[in-house]
């Protein structure tokens, strides 16, 4: 079973010796499972087996079914003439009762017979009358087509995301050598600071001697290491790693998966501001910044996996 979009549509067409169905699915992405069903008046005391069906096939995304019935008009393509006199006799009811309307053509008898007849022979009993099993089997070619449109669509999407978690592995590799650098510069500065308070505080008072320079020295060495810790971004690189490893996992995995993937996403979303909050380097700014932007862009697709 493939990873599945919940955008696609589905087509089939169905009959028996009476009725002809159309039957067309439509599904776009949805955080539930909605299904909105469009049945002809002859077809709604089949509303609980559609759902069910769809129920059964479908877990999320917003499904439209729409149903078009076509009768099979069954005539001899002559019109009876034994109904005439029914026509006719109907015909003069009616213009007892409204003065004002028009009496029958040639053509409206001989249709009226004609429909009187197919009426007739329609009402004879038939095994094909009941358009049940029709239904079911329309509607289970239409979910295969909607189905197979959704695994289609859905493998785009997963190619289109494993993409970008190579991406984003390319960038944490980018950015990993710079963490000690920026953690060894921040240290410096730190040190100089110190040093230059330090040369400042012995001009003032020489007296001061090289105790007052120790305690400088252990002080800065102090704060650049409490610093370190937190500007260090090794932990959330290393969560990050663990996402994308759990995405592709996911992806190459058979099966429905949106809504992990989208819980995922929002981990990956609070790595990324993690990295840009505690940046102190122009390069991991922007290694930060395009990480958000794939980010972004995985979780506009991930939305529309089922």
């Amino acid at each position: 079973m493939p990873v599945y979009s919940m955008t696609g549509f589905g087509h089939a067409s169905a009959s028996d010796a009476n009725t002809a169905l159309d039957i067309d699915l439509r599904s776009v992405n949805s955080r539930f499972l909605d299904l909105t069903l469009k049945l002809p008046d002859e077809l709604r005391q089949l509303e609980t087996l559609a759902r069910e069906q769809l129920s059964a096939a479908l877990s999320r995304g917003k499904v439209e079914l729409r149903v078009n019935v076509q009768r099979n008009q069954r005539s001899s393509g002559a019109p009876n003439l034994q109904s005439l006199p029914d026509v006719l006799a109907l015909e003069q009811a009616v213009l007892a009762q409204a003065q004002a309307a028009k009496g029958l053509s040639v053509h409206e008898l001989l249709t009226w017979c004609e429909r009187l007849g197919a009426a007739g022979q329609s009402a004879q009993p038939s095994e094909a009358a009941d358009p049940t099993a029709a239904f079911g089997e329309g509607l289970r070619e239409a979910i295969k087509a909607l189905r197979a449109a959704q695994a289609r669509e859905g493998q785009n999407l997963a190619a289109a995301l494993l993409q970008r978690v190579e991406g984003l592995s390319a960038l944490a590799n980018q950015a990993e050598p710079l963490i000690p650098q920026a953690v060894e510069a921040q240290r410096q500065r730190f040190l100089a600071r110190f040093e230059a308070a330090y040369k400042d505080a012995s001009a003032q008072t020489p007296q001061a001697g090289s105790s007052f320079g120790a305690a400088a020295q252990e002080r800065a060495l102090s704060e650049a290491v409490a610093y370190a810790i937190r500007i260090d971004v090794a932990e959330e690189l290393s969560r990050l790693r663990s996402h994308l490893g759990e995405i592709t996992r996911l992806l190459q995995r058979d099966g429905e998966a949106g809504k992990r993937l989208e819980f995922l996403i929002q981990e990956l979303h609070r790595e990324c501001n993690t990295l840009g909050s505690k940046s102190t380097s122009i390069e991991l700014t922007q290694i930060s910044v395009e990480m958000k932007v794939l980010v972004e862009q995985m979780r506009e697709q991930v939305q529309n996996l089922a």
